[in-house]
């Protein structure tokens, strides 16, 4: 709460010095006078970002992180159901203050939205169903003929498909559907998403089975997604997350929702 004060202090400076006719007011600015945070996230990406469909609620290491970060601002929060093919979409029209859901950072979307600095690093690995283990070891065993590899429609997990398996057939879906669950049912030999996702998966589903998160590629960092041109609310926001990690409550999440397997 001291925290979220001391921002609230700095932007009244800012506002009054700022001759008139000034830019729009900061997005930071808007969430307190506002008195509440819209967290836009999509509820498929456990353990990341689960939604509860009988009651509507969310859970998970977003989740948690997004009422620290209501708490340090001293509002309310609000999450905003979206999905990954909208995600870009619902940023650049405000309908959410900031995403958590879970996005790794990169160029593609750098070119419209902004990311925080990085709070975890995971990687990419191909879920498949454990009968299946002995055909596909390596990468390349995936990067054949006749292999169907299912991803979710606008993810990064699409673009990576589609760069490594070039010989394969890329089967895209639409969300909610999974990638998984299009191995589950047959429909797909293999899908490919995050090693925090596959270890969920896997946990939960024990037909299936994942290659070594050691042989994970595409490592890359996750950053909070927010428009650009708002320095004040990056600011704020890089801020909280280089406070949070200094303390120790990313590590607190990582341990609760899923151990090692980021790692």
């Amino acid at each position: 709460m001291r925290f979220a004060k001391l921002f609230l202090l700095a932007v009244a400076a800012f506002a009054v010095a700022a001759p008139a006719g000034a830019q729009e007011k900061s997005r930071l600015q808007q969430v307190l006078e506002r008195g509440t945070l819209r967290v836009g996230t999509t509820g498929d990406f456990p353990p990341m970002s689960v939604r509860d469909p009988a009651t509507s609620s969310y859970k998970g290491y977003e989740v948690d992180a997004a009422n620290d970060l209501a708490k340090e601002l001293g509002v309310k929060v609000e999450f905003v159901p979206t999905d990954w093919p909208t995600l870009v979409a619902g940023v650049i029209a405000g309908r959410y203050d900031i995403f958590m859901g879970g996005s790794s950072m990169n160029m593609a979307r750098a070119r419209t939205v902004a990311f925080t600095i990085p709070y975890i690093e995971t990687g990419t690995v191909p879920v498949y169903a454990k009968s299946a283990a002995a055909k596909f070891k390596s990468w390349e065993d995936i990067n054949q003929a006749g292999v169907t590899v299912a991803v979710v429609l606008g993810t990064v997990f699409e673009q990576q498909a589609k760069a490594h398996f070039p010989k394969a057939t890329i089967k895209a879906v639409q969300p909610p559907a999974t990638g998984y669950q299009e191995v589950l049912a047959g429909r797909a030999d293999v899908a490919i998403t995050s090693s925090i996702d596959a270890q969920g998966v896997v946990a939960k589903y024990p037909a299936l089975a994942h290659m070594s998160v050691e042989g994970a590629r595409n490592k890359r960092p996750f950053g909070y997604v927010i428009a650009q041109g708002d320095p004040n609310w990056l600011n704020f926001l890089n801020t909280w997350v280089h406070l949070k990690k200094s303390e120790g409550f990313f590590a607190a999440l990582e341990k609760k929702w899923f151990g090692d397997a980021a790692k």
